[in-house]
């Protein structure tokens, strides 16, 4: 504990954000570089090290927040970056795409704001790359046994990374041309500048795990076949499989799928298009879904010059306060929290029609109306009460020449036939149905990540990876001594 009296003197203080005019104009990373590091010793000082500490808990990695908290305020950033990577593979990750969990469940967070746990970890992480802290760490010798890992998203790649170290040999195989899964076609640059992910990537390559791009398993392997060639297959192809919006005019040209959006744009910053095919320049653009791929698509539309930009989201605009009732500490509570898109868009006025920032909240659409030629024009919708039923007289109509959907998404693709070639079990959900060891109905087959446990947060990819790694080594090999932070039944908590 660095200053005992730190939480007593010490206000929070985040990663400043660049000025909304300057961020918008480029696809960099939000934040102000070099910022972190001045304050960051002094924010970790804010931490208590209590005794049951609870963002243990609210955090499925079990990252030894405290422990890294206490080493950042000594500034032993070697030893701080060692307790980090104890329990997390990717923490450059987690730290920039984290909604942090850990951070509501932060014992100071009962009457204070909480510690900020998850810049204190992007900033271990950074500091590790620059100083050499995070070499890669090859096997000291093979086992013999081959592991194929189908879908390279954090779940794939946390899976892979494990088991090589623990001397497999391990092809990972990604359908699309890069490696990455959402966080290389679904997040935005200005949320993750990719060069993180490529260095990550560097990294597992010089362990020795082997990576086969442009290769959809089920389409350009048979899945069958790939089974026979390894001793274990892993699948962690995520829950790409989104919802869809069947209303009166969803045929019409200009309505997508904000999956279809995201990764052209995310191609245009890869250098692959000079624009997008779908680009929101000039367009009204209308966000039907309130979360974070809402909010993704709202702060690539503002910087392609959308001419405005509006996301419904049908449930009321939360309080700025936990509900200690329905939220109690240390759950993850439902409080209004402003992005840095939603901040761009406030600040810009990109949404005159929105209640606050760029959203209009207790919002459902009914219907979606074009011009003579078959494309959208605008988007007719209804205030709902907190039952989603529609307020008499609330009708509205919003200008809409781009429609996104951002309703998440049910479970794997089917479209490749992977599921249908191995004769995968599904349970009610469409996710694939996994016993105790993460073991399919396929013998030698485990399931992990979003394809078995459902759309989640990245920290649950990642731990999910670790953990499908400890059971398919013990299978391999008869024992393990790789960690296993979760179960496949463990969900977050929850009154």
């Amino acid at each position: 504990m660095g200053d005992p009296r730190g939480f007593l003197t010490t206000a929070r203080q985040d990663w400043p954000r660049r000025p909304v005019e300057e961020r918008v104009r480029d696809w960099d990373e939000v934040y102000v570089p070099g910022a972190l590091l001045p304050i960051i010793s002094r924010q970790a000082d804010r931490c208590m090290d209590c005794g049951i500490p609870f963002c243990h808990e609210a955090c499925p990695l079990g990252n030894l927040i405290p422990e890294w908290n206490d080493l950042v305020s000594r500034e032993d950033w070697r030893a701080a970056s060692d307790r980090l990577h104890a329990t997390n593979n990717f923490p450059e990750f987690t730290g920039r795409l984290c909604p942090a969990p850990c951070e509501a469940g932060c014992v100071l967070a009962i009457n204070q704001p909480a510690v900020t746990i998850k810049n204190v970890e992007v900033a271990i992480a950074d500091r590790a790359w620059s100083e050499g802290f995070a070499p890669p760490s090859p096997p000291d010798r093979l086992s013999g046994r081959t592991v194929a890992v189908i879908g390279s998203g954090p779940t794939g790649l946390a899976a892979a990374q494990q088991l090589t170290r623990a001397g497999h040999t391990v092809a990972v195989y990604e359908k699309n041309d890069r490696l990455g899964g959402l966080m290389r076609y679904g997040i935005p640059e200005f949320k993750m500048e990719k060069h993180h992910l490529e260095r990550r990537v560097e990294q597992m390559r010089a362990e020795g795990t082997k990576f086969r791009t442009s290769t959809a398993v089920g389409r350009d392997i048979g899945a069958a076949e790939l089974r026979t060639r390894y001793d274990a297959v892993v699948l962690a192809v995520g829950a790409t499989a989104w919802r869809d919006l069947p209303l009166p005019g969803r045929e019409l040209t200009g309505v997508h799928q904000a999956m279809e959006y995201l990764p052209l744009a995310n191609r245009v910053c890869q250098g692959d298009l000079a624009a997008s095919p779908m680009s929101a320049a000039g367009k009204h653009v209308v966000i039907v879904g309130g979360g974070d791929t809402g909010a993704d698509c709202l702060g690539t539309a503002v910087r392609e010059g959308a001419t405005s930009v509006t996301q419904l989201d049908i449930y009321a605009q939360p309080g700025a306060e936990r509900d200690e009732d329905s939220d109690p500490w240390p759950t993850y509570p439902k409080v209004y929290r402003l992005s840095a898109a939603h901040e761009e868009a406030r600040d810009l006025e990109s949404a005159p029609a929105a209640d606050a920032d760029a959203r209009l909240f207790a919002a459902s659409t009914l219907r979606f109306t074009g011009d003579a030629d078959g494309h959208v024009r605008e988007l007719h919708l209804v205030e709902v009460d907190a039952e989603r039923r529609p307020l008499p007289g609330s009708g509205r109509t919003l200008p809409a020449d781009l429609v996104l959907l951002a309703l998440g998404f049910s479970g794997p693709d089917r479209e490749d036939g992977l599921v249908e070639q191995l004769g995968l079990v599904l349970d009610p959900r469409g996710t694939i149905a996994r016993d105790a060891d993460f073991a399919t109905n396929v013998p030698g087959v485990f399931a992990a990540g979003d394809a078995a446990r459902g759309q989640s947060l990245i920290v649950w990819a990642i731990a999910e990876g670790r953990a499908v790694a400890a059971a398919v080594d013990r299978r391999l090999t008869g024992t393990t001594r790789l960690p296993a932070p979760i179960g496949p039944y463990d969900r977050p908590m929850t009154v």
